[in-house]
Order: C-alpha cells, then structure tokens, then sequence
C-alpha cells in the first residue's frame, strides 16, 4: 500500500508556501478594501468573457480569490495536505503547470456549460427582442427568463425606473414611449445580466490536485469529517466526482460551480495522461 504522511508546514514546498500566501493576502485585501467601495472579487473573479466586466487576466486570478472565510480556508487547507505530496513528487515547476492548467479547464467548462444552460439561449430572446420591440418580443422573453436584480446594486434603481413601462409593454401597450424606455432599459440589462456571473475559487485546481493524490497514493486512508471509518484515496476521489456530476446535472442552485470541479479533474487526467505518454521524464508513482 502507498503511504503518505504530510511532512508539516515546516516543510512546505515553495510553490504550495506561496499559493497560500498569496491567496491568504488577497482575500485579506479583498475584506479590508469592500469597506472602501472596492470589490476584488468582481474585479479579479472571472466574468463570462462576452460581458463588459470581463478582462484579458481573469482566468488567472480567478483561482486566487474567494469569497469568504470558510471557502478559502477549506479550499487552503486541502491545497497544503495534498499539494504538498504531490509538489515534493513532481518538483515545483510541473506542479505549478499542473495547478494552473486545471484551474484553466475549470473556468472552460463552467463557462462552457453556462453557454449552453443559459448564456446562448438569454442572448438569442433578449437580442430578439432589441431587433423588434414589441408586447410579444418581451413576454416571450420575461417567461424565458424573468429579470434578476440585485438589490444591493445601483441597478435595482434602473429597473425601478423602468418597471412601469416595462410593465405597460408586458400587457399589451403600443404606447411608443413604452417601447422606447423598455427597450433602453433591456439594452442595459443586457449587459448587467452578463457581467452578474462570476467565478472566484481554487477549487477547480484542488480538484485536479485531488485527483492526482488518488491516482498517485490510491490506497491512502483519508479520515474526514463525520465519518468515523477511513477513506482510501481512489474512492474519495472517485466518489467526490460523481457526487459533483450529479450537482451539476441536477441543477443544483447551491451557489457552487460543480461544473468547474469537475473541469479541474478532467484536465487533471488528460494532463496526466499526455505527460505519461509523452514525457519521459514524468513518473505517476
């Protein structure tokens, strides 16, 4: 059987010392600068790439930020236990390729799923809509996808403002001032429904670490919370992968992005795979 024991953080290898680092003095930042009007998490997490709030580094920084205490510290924690096997095997360099590149494939598929649930199918209706502005344009699209509005944001107030003539056009108005206001309104709305999205979190590259440990250490007994038995790695793993799938095909609204899990352990397994057949050098085990 193999066998792992973490060698502390005493010895933690430089690519994991720094992971942690960094983002343990991003979210300090992100907690110390809300105060003052400025939102890290919407200006470094990931935004759909078709909307405004979307920039060029996000699919990096993304993987840096996360959204509060509990998250980046379980996400932290499970980064040093197993990162910390597999950067001590692998050596810095391919780690930190390896870390990057799944929390890539996360973002892909995330995204790439949201295309497909929501973003093609919100565009097509509400740019229906912009190119012929009417009672039935609207209502096709108000059923497809009702409005969501944040109420903590300045366009709660847009929408206000908006509400009776969007209302008058929803009823059947033919009143030209309907039409005009409606129309300026879901052009803005546009655009705000596209930049709500965004992703922040390791956890895309934590589960492509994870995946790695239990094809590297597949016999490992992992004591978790609230199960009083051990866990030998490849079950963990195998087990967290289905449990996402199903998250994620069930539509669970859970506020989690089960999708970009799972796109950190496919990419995981396909890097893998590519350096076992391609690179000598690199050794599983």
């Amino acid at each position: 059987m193999n066998q792992f024991r973490s060698g502390g953080f005493q010895m933690l290898p430089p690519v994991v010392k720094n992971l942690l680092i960094i983002n343990g003095l991003l979210f300090l930042a992100t907690q110390v600068l809300y105060s003052s009007g400025i939102n890290l998490n919407a200006m470094l997490g990931l935004h759909w790439m078709g909307s405004e709030a979307y920039h060029w580094y996000q699919p990096i920084t993304y993987m840096f930020m996360h959204a509060d205490l509990r998250h980046i510290f379980f996400n932290m924690f499970a980064v040093w236990m197993f990162g910390n096997a597999i950067e001590n095997r692998w050596g810095s360099k391919r780690f930190l390729t390896y870390y990057i590149i799944c929390g890539l494939g996360a973002a892909t598929l995330h995204y790439g799923i949201a295309y497909f649930e929501t973003i093609q199918g919100f565009n097509t209706l509400i740019d229906a809509f912009l190119a012929n502005p009417n009672t039935e344009t609207f209502a096709t699209f108000n059923k497809a996808y009702p409005f969501q509005i944040n109420p903590d944001t300045g366009f709660k107030y847009t929408y206000d403002e908006a509400y009776p003539y969007l209302d008058h056009l929803f009823n059947g108005s033919t009143d030209r001032t309907d039409i005009e206001m409606s129309y300026e309104f879901m052009a803005k709305y546009k655009e705000y429904f596209l930049s709500l999205m965004n992703v922040v979190g390791a956890s895309g590259s934590l589960f492509g670490i994870l995946l790695a440990f239990g094809m590297m250490f597949p016999n490992a007994e992992l004591y978790m919370m609230f199960i009083p038995i051990p866990i030998k790695a490849k079950y963990f793993v195998a087990g967290y992968g289905a449990f996402e799938l199903f998250s994620g095909l069930s539509g669970s609204n859970d506020g989690i992005a089960h999708f970009a899990h799972l796109g950190g352990l496919i990419s995981g397994y396909i890097l893998i795979r590519i350096w076992q057949k391609y690179d000598s050098s690199f050794r599983l085990v």
